[in-house]
């Protein structure tokens, strides 16, 4: 009995451990290593053939989980915990043998989970209104969630009307989008060429929706850092 007690009082303790390396500006730093992963190296494994799709869908697992550890509001907590075991169901009914799989509703709720993510680290990135390397970090990692956002979002819109963005053959050889994991890395290409307003042109939106959501992302990328900035030159200077 007594070990058993002890034993839980140890799991809540590493729960509490956990939590609070989370809400520290630290976390951070591990934060935009996850980041920088998915964002710049995922995609080139993923083009290339070098890693499992499975894999793929674990790390985006992890940004939600982490999300999860994010907050100290209790509401927040139960929302983000809720919407990380949604995603881990259905992944899970993806990969295994049964006959069942519902990828528009994964989706679905991945959009939920990342923009609950990034509304979780716009919190921490403000929060005592104090300016550091560490809030610079969290500024940079919530634009790169941005990106991931998009991607998302490109991709629903593909699984709900049949397409999304496509491919100029004059400008790039024309490669066939299903909406799947595998089509991430031009998903997030796009994402970051449209959040960036850098505009290549070897891809272009084809209906309104995704349209629409180019736009939002060029207006954040160009909003975001003019805001982010002045906020924290705010902060900075009352002091």
């Amino acid at each position: 009995m007594e070990n058993r007690i002890l034993r839980r009082i140890g799991f809540s303790k590493a729960i509490k451990n956990f939590n609070e390396y989370w809400l520290n500006d630290f976390s951070f730093v591990v934060l935009l290593v996850a980041l920088v992963f998915t964002v710049f190296i995922l995609p080139i494994l993923i083009e290339y053939g070098h890693i499992n799709m499975f894999y793929v869908n674990s790390v985006f697992l992890f940004l939600f989980f982490t999300g999860i550890w994010s907050s100290d509001k209790k509401v927040i907590i139960i929302l983000t915990l809720f919407l990380f075991l949604c995603q881990l169901a259905l992944r899970v009914l993806r990969f295994s043998e049964l006959p069942v799989e519902f990828y528009l509703l994964e989706r679905i709720f991945g959009l939920a989970n990342m923009s609950v993510f990034i509304f979780v680290n716009l919190r921490l990135l403000f929060r005592n209104q104090e300016v550091n390397l560490y809030r610079v970090i969290g500024a940079i990692n919530v634009y790169l969630l941005m990106a991931i956002l998009g991607a998302f979002g490109f991709e629903v819109i593909h699984l709900l009307l049949g397409s999304s963005i496509i491919g100029i053959s004059e400008i790039v050889e024309a490669k066939e989008l299903s909406g799947l994991d595998e089509d991430f890395s031009t998903y997030i290409y796009f994402s970051l060429v449209s959040l960036t307003t850098v505009g290549f042109g070897d891809y272009t939106p084809i209906n309104i929706m995704s349209k629409m959501l180019a736009v939002f992302l060029s207006t954040t990328g160009i909003l975001y850092p003019a805001v982010v900035i002045a906020k924290l030159v705010g902060y900075s200077t009352s002091k």
